[in-house]
């Protein structure tokens, strides 16, 4: 009986399946047991096919059992090393050294590309082990340091290299690619709205949360999306965070180091959102971690699903859990919310009245319960543009994104270098305690929280909140302390001049 190794995948993590086959008399059939999933179970066909064009064929009662049996087995990865486990059965190739193999096979023996490779190259890498992959998914793998990885473009070229008859080549370890690609939309492309630049700026210089609140057609979406051209830069173990959530739903790399952007349409369920389903995938909050989750028409999202959101907005991470079991995924994103400030959306408009009553009003506001409002840092009014501004020239007296972001990487590295010994990497992830103490808030800041907590009914997260920004603030104008014009404009930010920012000081307290 042989054993080869395979692997299956658990969340973000790649877990070691042992493939062992035996092969008996009577008539032909193939039994996989160990709880594989319809994926692993049509396998057999697939094998079966494959090893015919490499001249080995199957008979008599075939049993193929995947080790550990109580952890569920899912995909089509498994391809690979059950053709190698089977070939070995049948004495087409010698022992097998000690490695990983995965893949899902085509019926010709070609090897097509699988999702998890980049976990399955930690996982290769922990456990000293060389790693076979299809050849489309050596580019992800290069990017590992420290594994050893072959590219496998079919089961003879495979069979070829375990025989000694050819070499396969290693795959050789590559930079993480730099695609600096143009801003679209660049900030000096939005007219007006110098508020809101101000408070995108803040909130990406920080990581900090934001709400936009504006009439239709003032600009909230393009706000948003031009805020992904003033983010810096993803780290190298950022990088590898968000690579290791795109193998694990097979999406190529294509972005290089641009922190992900994600827009989710109100129609989006919990799943999709969350994660979920019968894999257990990640959802869209994991696949905009380092990035940034703007979610439109916040309010039009059902409530439990805007509920949901509040641990991973607290935490960085949320757990799914199932009756088959529990992961846990990333989800450290700055969340951009936008919304209108009434059902018509003319509320505070100085040129369209609103056709609301007040019980409309009161009955939109309270579609966001004040814990979700407590979790976003910054509140921001985007006003209708005047005849002036729409018609002026696009760019004149603005900045661009470019200008934007150099401010915004200085202020991350500021940051990067006062939170990295502590396992932090920006202002928005600092607990409470240990924000307080870094701070050294004098006297006249101290009397200036405290008429501001009494005035405005701030909660405690409230508060810290609003701390966090205030040194964010502080960080881009490149001030070692926070002063009170700093916390002013955190104030500011938080409690705006709203509905609904008035529904967070309301809730809030």
């Amino acid at each position: 009986m042989s054993t080869i190794l395979g692997l299956t995948l658990r969340g973000t993590r790649a877990l070691c399946v042992e493939v062992e086959a035996e092969v008996t008399g009577g008539l032909f059939a193939i039994t996989i047991v160990g709880l594989p999933d319809a994926s692993v179970r049509e396998a057999r066909e697939r094998v079966r096919a494959a090893l015919r064009t490499v001249e080995i064929p199957l008979r008599g009662r075939v049993t193929v059992n995947l080790a550990p049996a109580d952890i569920p087995k899912e995909g089509a990865l498994l391809d690979l090393p059950l053709a190698v486990a089977l070939a070995c059965r049948t004495g087409a190739i010698d022992e097998v050294p000690p490695a990983l193999f995965m893949g899902e096979l085509a019926l010709d023996g070609r090897l097509r590309r699988v999702r998890g490779a980049v976990p399955a190259a930690l996982l290769a890498r922990t456990m000293g082990l060389p790693l076979f992959v299809p050849l489309e998914n050596v580019p992800e793998v290069a990017l590992v340091e420290g594994v050893v990885a072959y590219g496998v473009p079919d089961l003879p070229a495979l069979f070829a290299h375990l025989r000694g008859e050819a070499e396969l080549s290693p795959v050789a370890s590559c930079e993480i690619p730099e695609h600096e690609a143009e801003p679209d939309p660049d900030m000096a492309d939005v007219k007006g709205q110098f508020q809101a630049k101000r408070g995108l700026e803040i909130a990406a210089a920080g990581h900090h949360n934001i709400f936009l609140v504006g009439s239709p057609g003032s600009g909230k979406t393009m706000l948003a999306r031009a805020l992904r051209g003033i983010l810096p830069p993803l780290s190298k173990e950022d990088f590898m965070e968000v690579l290791l959530v795109r193998s694990t739903l097979g999406v190529a790399v294509e972005d290089g180091r641009r922190p992900p952007y994600r827009a989710v349409h109100h129609t989006a369920t919990l799943p999709a959102i969350c994660g979920g389903g019968s894999g257990l995938r990640p959802g869209e909050i994991s696949r905009a971690h380092r990035g940034v989750l703007f979610l439109d028409e916040f309010p039009e999202f059902p409530r439990d699903l805007v509920e949901a959101l509040r641990q991973p907005l607290e935490d960085g991470e949320i757990v799914v859990s199932r009756a088959s079991g529990s992961v846990t995924y990333p989800s450290r994103v700055l969340l951009v919310a936008a919304a209108n400030p009434c059902p018509c959306g003319n509320d505070g408009d100085p040129s369209e009245p609103c056709r609301c009553s007040a019980s409309e009003r009161e009955r939109y506001a309270r579609r966001l319960s004040g814990p979700i409002l407590d979790r976003i840092d910054l509140y921001v009014s985007v006003p209708r543009l005047t005849p002036e501004e729409l018609v002026a020239v696009e760019g004149h007296g603005a900045e661009s994104s470019a200008d934007i972001r150099r401010r915004v990487t200085a202020a991350r590295e500021r940051q990067r270098e006062r939170w990295t010994p502590l396992g932090f990497g920006c202002n928005a992830e600092v607990p409470e305690k240990l924000l307080r103490k870094e701070l050294r808030l004098g006297g006249a800041e101290r009397r200036f929280l405290e008429d501001a907590a009494r005035r405005c009914r701030l909660s405690g997260r409230g508060l810290a909140r609003i701390l966090r920004v205030a040194r964010t603030v502080a960080d881009l104008e490149g001030a070692d302390a926070v002063g009170t014009t700093h916390l002013a404009e955190a104030l500011a930010y938080r409690q705006g001049g709203n509905a609904w920012t008035t529904g967070s000081r309301r809730f809030s307290s």
